[in-house]
């Protein structure tokens, strides 16, 4: 019973994130359009429209665009956290046997692609978007393995699903500690004690998951003013809320299924229209090639894949693991590809990395055409007449 309680929760994910990753698409469109439309100053007044309030003590007046990139964005890594504590607890990640190979090939797929975009930018001005070509997009991702059915083994999309989450945590990690701003200690203390009472809860068994979300609230609003950014702590809470490998559902798998359709066809399709509404000018075309242009493209198009395929082969030569049961080499690549759609993680890290506009809108250009190309040839490798059970 259990297993078929994690396995609805592996085709809940499979397919919202199959529907979220077209819905996305549909938003980048639209976003485009309208960024080289007469409506491009409009969207632009809207985005920047403050909202909230603020007093001497409290300051929770910002922009639509900074609520949506750190305050929708946070329920979204709070999904990621509950995701990758599932996984650790009772999923593809709970054994060594079965967390080696995506672990070991996220890390390679995150290094091969760093190195790549270093190559290019060291000791230029661009050289801290060094996390941008590390990410992975587990929405657009599984969107297009999952176009491919069952010419493909099932093995290989539960591969694809764990890497990427594995990949997301380390993006996280990479913003925590790399893309933070300088650190507030109070504010820092005061995000402690609300961990402290999360703890507690856990500890004491509170089995409603919706009460954890109140003191993640201010946990939020703490690492915000904290100087870490704000997202961090939807994984912060995620890590906090009870989970069992038990047939009954606990606190984490109910709020995740709450959670995986808000955030799959609303908070990320709204992130990406926001976010991905750049003005095309003929200057920008140079930026391709620029060092920022091609670190982000071979970055993710041939840095990821290189990075997933020599780890897979170190670790299966050296016996540590093993491919997914029913696949082949030609698979691995293929999933490499698809891991080179970096989209949603790469534009966020791409937002914190500069402060230059020109920069940013260099950046997401980039992002979005390579994480275009990375599917295209991702579903090319892996398509095949070849049906699997």
């Amino acid at each position: 019973m259990a297993k078929l309680i994690n396995l609805n929760a592996f085709k809940d994910f499979f397919a919202s994130s199959n529907a979220g990753g077209i819905m996305l698409f549909i938003c980048v469109i639209l976003s485009m359009i309208f960024a080289n439309s007469p409506l491009a100053g409009s969207l632009q007044n809207l985005l920047d429209l403050p909202l909230g309030f603020e007093t001497e003590s409290i300051h929770l007046k910002y922009s639509v665009l900074l609520w949506i990139n750190d305050g929708l964005m946070a329920i979204f890594f709070l999904l990621v956290g509950l995701e990758i504590k599932r996984e650790i607890v009772e999923g593809e990640l709970s054994s060594p046997k079965k967390a080696s190979l995506p672990i070991l090939c996220a890390i390679g797929g995150a290094v091969v692609p760093a190195l790549i975009y270093l190559s290019f930018n060291a000791g230029k001005e661009t050289a801290g978007g060094w996390g941008i070509p590390m990410a992975t997009d587990i929405a657009f991702a599984l969107a297009v393995i999952n176009l491919l059915g069952n010419r493909i083994p099932s093995s290989l999309k539960i591969f694809l699903a764990a890497l990427a989450i594995v990949d997301d945590l380390i993006a996280i990690l990479v913003i925590a500690f790399f893309y933070s701003s300088g650190i507030e200690l109070t504010y820092l203390y005061y995000a402690v004690a609300g961990m402290v009472v999360l703890i507690l809860m856990n500890k004491f068994n509170i089995q409603n998951p919706y009460l954890y979300l109140i003191p993640g609230a201010f946990i939020w609003y703490f690492v915000h003013h904290s100087g870490i950014h704000a997202t961090i702590a939807g994984v912060l809470v995620a890590m906090t809320i009870p989970t069992n490998e038990t047939d009954v559902e606990s606190p984490l798998e109910r709020l995740e299924h709450a959670l995986t359709k808000p955030v799959n066809f609303l908070i990320i399709p709204l992130f990406a229209f926001a976010n991905t509404n750049i003005t095309l000018e003929s200057e920008m075309l140079g930026g391709l090639t620029s060092g920022l242009g091609l670190g982000i493209s071979l970055g993710l198009l041939v840095g990821k894949p290189v990075g997933i395929l020599l780890t897979s082969f170190i670790c299966t030569k050296a016996k540590l693991s093993s491919l997914p049961e029913g696949s082949e080499w030609k698979h691995i690549i293929g999933v490499g590809l698809l891991a080179g759609i970096g989209f949603t993680m790469s534009i966020f890290i791409a937002i914190l990395s500069f402060n230059d506009p020109e920069h940013v809108s260099e950046a997401k250009l980039s992002i979005l055409v390579t994480s275009l190309l990375a599917g295209i040839f991702g579903y090319l490798a892996l398509n095949s007449k070849k049906e699997y059970k």
